[in-house]
């Protein structure tokens, strides 16, 4: 069904109106066959009009009012009884609130506000005249998961412990023959769904010695999200283990599975790890959205003097760039970011990945397959001898890959990997205790990028006040003007005080200075204290610019960006203050 009735009319009038090309039209179009969600919201999905630009044109060209997300999260819970929840959950409505000139008139959010039937069915049942209002779909699916969401997802965790109660009383090896009863594929498919709408990267099961906790890691932070019996483990286990092609049998040995799933018309990208811990399996889901590892390098948040010196790193025609952080900082995105930036028709590109996270079209991509003894070494060797230009390696794990690493960018290539270190400068000592030599590393590295992604403060609700001289020296602001920094407080929306996070940056390109350090005896500081001279920003630079300019807390910059010294002076600057 497409939207408000007509698709191809529609499609007509974004295209007359600029909005989207015919070439884009005719993609969705045949998108949305396989999606099976309304024109809009696949024309959304696939990234070709934003969420504003589409509610934007749709309320101008159509005379509907538009209701935003945070007057959906403020329903008044009346309009909810009047309509029923059978009824919502039927049409995916929001009945919100009432015409306060007119107690009849009854505010409805929709997607399609001209679904008259829709529209005759709420009036109906509800003995009140409708008054539609646009909303996007997921905005309304988001409210109605958290009214309904939950409640239907206990009432199907009773009804298992109710019909299999018998079944659980026995030993934990017994096999599970009930995996397939709807109440277990609903537990587990609303976790999934209500773990991608709260925004989560992870979702983590544990069990415990009396239950089963479900937490979902949302902006970095894990939140618990909801509680089950301990009988229910061994059935959630095992599905999960089903759609994720493991062996159900296996419980002694860790195991490491993947799935795909689909949620409000994207698709998730879902690595599953199941662990065997004293009171049974843990498993842990990490979603991946696929579209959004492909992004253009506008969205990844560079200040324009970070943007220039990566730009300036791109254009090396070869070498080593390397991308470092902890897990979960970005790198994957911005190295997706990077081969989109330089994937061209006259480029052969060919990446090593353990796993492939993202499928990029006009890119060779290969699986590491240990078993196999493709490690990423040996497919490196291999990689070198299909004629590449631009070379990806998931990550440099060992002193192998570093060598083959080195000697591909020295032989002409342009080869884009990851490390897990703290800093840019640390960077380049992990090289040599890998066993690369310092002067080879001058010579085959380009560029550095550390990264972090810090929690942005609610907009709604952060709250103001004036640094103290600690906090200044953490910032390290040598202004006398008082400063005003903002902190988390916490509403309806975001719960926490942070919706949302943002990637700082320590971009460092390899000058003729550097390289001429590299040639002598190397420590860290010294390849960091000739950057900075350079202009490069460290990390807890660029945290401090974005507390500065009122985007994150000086707690989650010190969280994400610590710096001892910085720390040190300023708590002697407390103990010792000026007379």
């Amino acid at each position: 069904m497409a939207l408000f009735g007509a698709k191809k009319r529609l499609g007509d009038m974004l295209v007359d109106a600029g909005k989207i090309t015919e070439e884009q039209l005719q993609k969705a179009l045949e998108e949305q066959k396989t999606r099976r969600t309304k024109l809009g919201e696949t024309l959304m999905a696939m990234g070709y009009i934003s969420q504003e630009e589409f509610a934007h044109f749709i309320c101008t060209t159509m005379g509907y009012q538009l209701v935003e997300p945070e007057a959906l999260k403020n329903y008044d819970p009346k309009a909810l009884e009047i309509v029923g929840e059978i009824l919502i959950k039927k049409h995916e409505v929001l009945p919100f609130g009432f015409d306060p000139n007119n107690i009849n008139i009854i505010y409805v959010a929709m997607s399609d506000p001209t679904n008259l039937g829709t529209i005759d069915d709420i009036e109906m049942a509800s003995g009140m005249e409708v008054q539609p209002f646009y909303s996007t779909q997921t905005a309304i699916t988001i409210v109605l998961d958290k009214i309904y969401g939950k409640k239907a997802t206990m009432e199907a965790a009773e009804q298992f412990e109710a019909e299999h109660a018998a079944e659980f009383g026995g030993e934990d090896d017994e096999e599970d023959d009930s995996v397939g009863d709807a109440p277990i594929v609903k537990i587990v498919r609303s976790l999934i769904q209500l773990a991608v709408r709260e925004g989560a990267s992870d979702i983590h099961i544990e069990p415990l010695e009396h239950s089963v906790r479900v937490r979902n890691r949302v902006d970095g932070m894990l939140r618990e999200d909801s509680e089950y019996s301990s009988n229910m483990l061994n059935a959630m286990t095992a599905r999960i283990k089903i759609i994720s092609g493991l062996d159900i049998s296996e419980k002694r040995k860790p195991q490491d599975g993947r799935l795909t799933y689909v949620v409000d018309g994207v698709e998730f990208d879902v690595r599953v790890s199941i662990l065997p811990t004293v009171y049974g399996e843990k498993t842990v889901m990490r979603l991946t959205k696929k579209q959004g590892l492909t992004q253009e390098k506008k969205y990844l948040g560079l200040y324009p003097d970070d943007e220039a010196k990566l730009d300036g790193i791109m254009n090396n025609p070869h070498g080593i760039i390397l991308v470092t952080g902890p897990t979960g900082s970005g790198k994957s995105t911005t190295c997706y970011t990077v081969l989109n930036e330089l994937n061209r028709p006259e480029v052969n590109i060919i990446t090593v990945e353990d796993p492939v996270e993202a499928n990029i079209a006009g890119i060779n991509q290969v699986q590491v397959n240990v078993k196999a003894g493709l490690t990423f070494a040996t497919a490196l060797r291999s990689i070198l001898r299909q004629d590449p230009d631009i070379i990806m390696i998931g990550e440099i794990r060992d002193g192998e890959t570093a060598q083959i690493a080195v000697q591909a960018s020295i032989t002409g290539h342009l080869v884009i990997s990851t490390l897990h270190t703290n800093s840019t400068a640390a960077s380049v000592t992990r090289l040599i205790d890998m066993g690369v030599e310092s002067y080879m590393i001058g010579d085959a590295v380009v560029g550095i990028i550390a990264q972090r992604l810090v929690r942005r403060l609610c907009p709604l609700c952060k709250v103001g006040h004036e640094a103290t001289a600690r906090e200044k020296i953490l910032l390290g602001y040598e202004g006398s003007e008082p400063l005003t920094i903002y902190e988390p407080q916490g509403c309806d929306v975001c719960g926490t005080g942070y919706k949302g996070r943002r990637a700082i940056y320590e971009i460092m390109p390899i000058s003729t200075k550097i390289r001429r350090i590299l040639h002598e005896t190397v420590t860290a500081e010294m390849i960091q204290e000739a950057a900075v001279s350079e202009g490069m920003h460290t990390l807890r630079m660029a945290g401090a610019r974005n507390v500065v300019e009122g985007i994150t807390s000086i707690a989650e910059m010190v969280r994400v960006a610590y710096d001892m010294d910085a720390a040190n002076e300023a708590t002697a600057t407390e103990e010792e203050p000026e007379a």
